[in-house]
């Protein structure tokens, strides 16, 4: 990781084992911070923390177990990874109005207005709900909950927005470690659209720069941070890079995006495809710079994918395919073959 400047800070994160989390938490420990995780205790991706992090056991989204847990302690700054909805916001600010300094809200691009009408995506770009995605919606309402405490209350809120970070336990693909295991043995991939639409991935050791570098920063009150890196693919390259990484050829076939909701309507990742990665995202990420002027990504999903497959193949366990999304991946498969026997007998008709 980068390292930067010292900082002795105490800082609350809601979360820390999460594909985020886990290397924000590093890095903090890293530039000398004094460092507290509430969670459930719960590391399904055996995510490692380092030495010196005090660990507290409990339900985030309970009032009385989060304060039994942080007793009367107040911080520099807290670092929340798992607010999704507006009257969770509103709690926030009843629980830490008056324990921190700075309450950092991890958002996500997801809330950029789609289609987006112009790109590179700022932190200007409009948001806005998004129906065709409950996620990017709820995350939407969060915002916009927190940012009216920081106007009418002056809670001291740093807005950090995201997209499709990723790390070595947490493939950036639609169906995760499942569709891995299907590249790997040969199977066909849906892919949305015609697999040219671009998309920004980000590992999650560049995003803690940006957003570690953010705490304890009285400047990032009331400001809103896009936090991404400049590792721009089609999705198409995606996935054949982590078949390179694979040593196999990948076997693509392209889907209308709008016809995911319809084979699939209960998977997350159809509303994903029309909501958010069937459309470009590449983002601005001048501000954040600005703020952090260490702030520089390097990590390149080449590289990262060959990290992928180690950590695949050191934790079979935790890396398994998951039975539900091999028959969506099956069922999308087999619908694309059924809707192309259609258009090819009505071009020999």
């Amino acid at each position: 990781m980068v390292h930067q400047d010292s900082a002795d800070l105490r800082v609350l994160y809601l979360g820390g084992t999460g594909t985020i989390s886990t290397s924000c938490v590093r890095l903090a420990v890293e530039t000398g911070m004094r460092v507290t995780v509430v969670n459930r205790g719960r590391n399904s991706q055996e995510r490692g923390l380092p030495e010196g992090v005090e660990t507290l056991i409990a339900d985030v989204t309970d009032d009385d177990a989060l304060l039994a847990a942080i007793g009367d302690r107040t911080f520099d700054a807290v670092v929340n990874f798992l607010s999704y909805d507006a009257d969770d916001a509103r709690r926030m600010v009843t629980l830490f109005g008056r324990r921190t300094r700075q309450y950092v809200h991890i958002s996500s691009g997801s809330i950029y207005a789609k289609p987006v009408r112009q790109l590179p995506i700022s932190e200007s770009t409009p948001t806005a709900p998004n129906p065709a995605l409950e996620y990017a919606t709820a995350k939407w309402r969060t915002e916009q909950a927190l940012q009216d405490a920081h106007v009418t209350q002056g809670f001291p809120l740093t807005v950090v927005r995201p997209s499709h970070t990723y790390d070595d336990a947490s493939p950036p693909l639609p169906g995760g470690w499942t569709v891995v295991d299907r590249i790997a043995r040969g199977e066909e991939i849906p892919v949305h659209g015609d697999g040219t639409s671009l998309w920004t991935l980000t590992h999650a050791d560049d995003f803690a720069q940006g957003l570690v570098g953010l705490l304890g920063n009285p400047r990032a009150i009331g400001e809103t941070f896009n936090i991404t890196s400049a590792d721009v693919y089609t999705w198409d390259q995606i996935y054949t890079i982590i078949a390179e990484a694979l040593g196999v050829a990948p076997r693509l076939v392209h889907v209308a995006s709008e016809m995911y909701p319809l084979v699939a309507p209960g998977w997350f990742w159809s509303g994903e495809m029309v909501g958010d990665i069937g459309h470009s995202a590449i983002f601005d990420t001048t501000k954040i710079r600005t703020f952090v002027p260490g702030f520089s990504p390097g990590l390149t999903f080449h590289r990262a994918a060959s990290r992928m497959i180690q950590w695949r193949r050191e934790h079979p366990a935790t890396t398994e395919p998951d039975a539900d999304t091999e028959a969506v991946l099956a069922r999308i498969v087999g619908a694309y073959h059924a809707a192309r026997d259609v258009f090819v007998a009505r071009g020999a008709s």
